[in-house]
């Protein structure tokens, strides 16, 4: 095999990884540099905390590395200082000493860890402050300094490799959890209208939509990534607030049609109706697509033409269906899944149109990376 021939299909088959590599690059130097900054201070441990806290902090996207990083050392600022105020006021250089000072120090930071979750790394800090004071027969406040310093710059280093070496934008990685969601939602739509004919698998669809929520909520915390890296001014990117709400509301829009389709429709409702759902069905799964492709390639959105027909050929068939009396033998059940059917249906037609307005925003959006 030539070498040419090898590094082809290295790349091809590591291509899928790229995120994976850049972001197994960018821990490793981010724990080098902090390793390299402490030298030049006479930390304990030759900078052990500065090395970690510049691991732990870095993340996927820039984003995703400054909330870490601020998140930290608030959580160390604060617990170092509460911790190195106890100290000074409880000295523990017993072991029934250090036992109170560990409860009194940690316990008022683990409940505000929990009703805060900025300070969950306050107790770890507390803990650090007591015990490694007496270790290396260190004055509380200097403990406390000590920790606080390594923090920050860990953080930095972090920071500093994010910003500097293949800096991965949260906005891109927004974008692809989007179109990933959007994906998906094709897939669960003709299943769902797959009910107003036939019986469903309730449990392998309720697996579904509760996938889809978990999506969701990972999109929300990408989305909440990018709009930490609008806060810097050397950053423009799109908001990505509109088009995590229109997200959730499609979800919401699938919600109600899946309780709508937990039984058949009545014989002559199928009978009208099925036809235009189908077609209904695969236009919008279709269009579905579509954005997602158009949100990857920064392309404006799929008209909306022929969603519009096929939403008026369900009206046109209802209205007939109601002119006749048709609506006027059904039980109080069917009544109000047929009618849940319309409500969901133009919430899905405002919605989609919302989803379309997101990806021209985005086609047209600067630092398109």
């Amino acid at each position: 095999m030539t070498l040419a021939r090898f590094w082809s299909l290295a790349v091809s088959e590591f291509s899928e990884y790229k995120s994976q590599l850049r972001y197994c690059l960018r821990l490793t130097l981010s724990g080098l540099l902090a390793f390299g900054l402490a030298q030049f201070f006479d930390f304990p441990l030759h900078g052990l905390w500065a090395v970690m806290t510049a691991i732990v902090v870095t993340q996927a996207s820039i984003g995703g590395s400054l909330k870490a990083t601020t998140e930290y050392v608030v959580g160390t600022l604060g617990g170092a200082i509460y911790a190195g105020a106890i100290a000074l006021l409880m000295p523990h250089s017993t072991i029934p000493s250090l036992l109170i000072a560990f409860v009194v120090s940690v316990a008022p930071l683990a409940l505000l860890s929990a009703l805060n979750p900025k300070f969950r790394v306050a107790p770890f800090t507390a803990v650090i402050v007591l015990f490694l004071a007496n270790e290396f027969h260190q004055g509380p406040l200097e403990s406390a300094g000590y920790r606080v310093v390594e923090v920050m710059l860990g953080g930095l280093s972090a920071i500093i490799i994010a910003l500097l070496i293949l800096p991965e934008r949260a906005a891109r990685r927004a974008l692809e959890a989007a179109a990933e969601i959007l994906e998906n939602f094709a897939k669960v739509l003709p299943a769902l209208m797959g009910g107003f004919t036939h019986a469903l698998d309730i449990e392998a669809l309720h697996r579904l939509q509760d996938d889809l929520g978990t999506a969701i909520v990972g999109f929300q915390g990408i989305a909440d990534e990018v709009r930490r890296e609008r806060l810097t001014s050397f950053i423009e990117q799109l908001d990505q607030g509109s088009l995590s709400r229109t997200l959730l509301r499609l979800r919401h829009d699938l919600v109600i049609l899946g309780r709508a389709a937990g039984a058949s429709l009545p014989e002559q409702f199928h009978r009208r109706l099925n036809p235009v759902l189908q077609e209904l069905s695969l236009i919008t799964s279709n269009d579905l697509r579509q954005s997602a492709a158009a949100l990857l390639a920064h392309c404006p959105a799929p008209e909306l033409s022929a969603f519009d027909a096929a939403c008026r050929s369900y009206e046109k068939e209802f209205a007939a269906l109601r002119a006749e009396g048709s609506t006027r033998n059904l039980s109080a059940h069917d009544v109000e899944r047929v009618f849940a059917l319309g409500f969901a249906l133009e919430q899905f037609h405002r919605d989609l149109g919302d989803l379309h307005r997101c990806v021209n925003e985005a086609a047209k959006a600067p630092g398109k990376r």
